[in-house]
């Protein structure tokens, strides 16, 4: 047996013969890995019991230890008492820690391009002011990483021949309807929309067919009524559209107008000439596919339209019928602009007025409430997710949902923090 045996053997002997003296044995740091444990306790040679204190640690910190008494008999152990340690007082604190929340700043390396609509006479139009969207640096109401550059606008639409409209779309607008001009005034005067959405829907080959030039004639009334900038609307045929937007950017040259829109089918390089030759805008349709939404601006950018004449809109879903996956598609869509995709990196459109599609809007039910109230909460609604996603210009049809949009964009970036007061009992408060 080597040396270094000898001397080990030495010192269990001596652990053992130590415990096996000692009347209290205390283990400290020390784990037992072991599938079964057996402790071995006689009783005293007068016969008395012995008694063994057994402590438990919890390994959670600050937790209470637990302590029992295990007696040992001549005919085995029983456990004596539990002694419980008597209860620590807990000392409430005087004072809260302050601790400064600081936000995590991100920089994202890609910018949305802004997009000026409307031309003053200094700038070869004939509008009373222009009206810029987009440049945005950061994700939507981000304000502790940038301010917006330029808040979201709201236009109203208007129609050369009135569609089947909803009975609250149709009671606003109910003196106005056979007249797009005075239309377009009400929107403006009475409504105060920041731009006005012509939608040429008698040019449509299945309805009226109304050639493009006649149709034209409607553009010069409303240009001439209002001060505004406009949107120009086709009636969604992709040969007739094409046609109009080419007449249309040749007759209101130096307008600066906005086109919607420009889709796949449509013969995109001969539209797309005209339109930037002449200094308008365009709006591009993709239908809640962002990959189709890149290859649709990219098409567009490529036949000559300078990123900040362009405007992407990706289509809307009304609420509950599909305003989820709008939500996710125009999230992407700024989110993949901002993370360095170029094709992506114009303003965005929201046109919520297809809210008046869903029944729940429109349909006499008594049991849903007062549409009067009910639809232009729909488009509201509907508007304020595309708000939340970063959508930077709305197009819309009730001055009531127009209204709330617009104010609650401007509460989202208002500067100054309101003052609120609690209420005491805010059961009975009247609002």
């Amino acid at each position: 047996m080597s040396r270094d045996e000898e001397e080990g053997r030495k010192t269990v002997f001596d652990l053992l013969k130590t415990i096996s003296e000692s009347k209290e044995l205390e283990l400290e740091d020390v784990v037992i890995d072991a599938e079964e444990l057996t402790l071995e306790l006689s009783t005293t040679p007068t016969g008395k019991p012995e008694y063994l204190r057994l402590t438990l640690e919890p390994l959670t910190p600050g937790a209470q230890k637990l302590e029992f008494l295990l007696e040992a008999t001549p005919y085995g152990v029983r456990l004596a008492a539990p002694t419980i340690p008597p209860a620590v007082p807990v000392e409430k604190p005087k004072e809260f820690i302050e601790l400064k929340f600081e936000y995590p700043i991100v920089e994202y390396p890609g910018k949305i391009a802004e997009v000026v609509i409307g031309a003053t006479k200094e700038l070869g139009g004939s509008r009373g002011k222009t009206i810029k969207i987009g440049g945005d640096t950061s994700p939507p109401f981000y304000l502790f990483e940038s301010k917006p550059v330029n808040r979201p606008v709201a236009a109203l639409d208007v129609f050369d021949t009135p569609p089947p409209l909803a009975g609250p779309v149709k009671k606003a607008y109910q003196d106005v309807l056979q007249d797009p001009a005075e239309w377009a005034k009400k929107c403006i005067n009475t409504y105060n929309a920041d731009l006005v959405s012509l939608h040429l829907v008698s040019t449509d080959p299945l309805g009226e067919n109304k050639p493009v030039r006649e149709a034209l004639k409607t553009v010069e009334n409303v240009l001439q009524a209002v001060d505004v900038p406009v949107i120009i609307g086709g009636s969604g045929n992709p040969q007739k559209d094409t046609e109009l937007f080419i007449y249309a950017s040749e007759v209101f040259a130096g307008e600066r107008l906005v086109m919607a829109s420009i889709t796949l089918d449509m013969d995109i390089p001969k539209v797309v000439e005209s339109i930037g030759k002449h200094g308008h805008n365009a709006i591009a349709l993709a239908f809640m596919d962002i990959n189709q939404a890149k290859e649709l601006s990219r098409k567009i950018l490529d036949a000559g339209l300078p990123k900040n004449h362009l405007i992407l809109d990706p289509t809307t879903g009304a609420l509950g019928y599909g305003i989820e996956y709008t939500y996710s598609v125009m999230e992407r869509i700024r989110l993949s602009a901002l993370m360095g995709e170029e094709t992506l990196q114009v303003p965005l459109s929201c046109a919520a007025t297809n809210a008046w599609a869903a029944r729940e809007a429109w349909m006499k039910i008594e049991e849903w409430g007062p549409r009067e109230l009910r639809g232009p909460l729909y488009e509201a609604t509907t508007a304020l997710v595309g708000l939340l996603t970063g959508a930077n210009l709305f197009m819309m049809m009730h001055p009531l949902a127009m209204k709330i949009v617009k104010a609650f964009a401007e509460a989202m970036i208002e500067k100054e923090k309101r003052e609120v007061k609690p209420y005491i009992n805010w059961i009975r408060t009247k609002f």
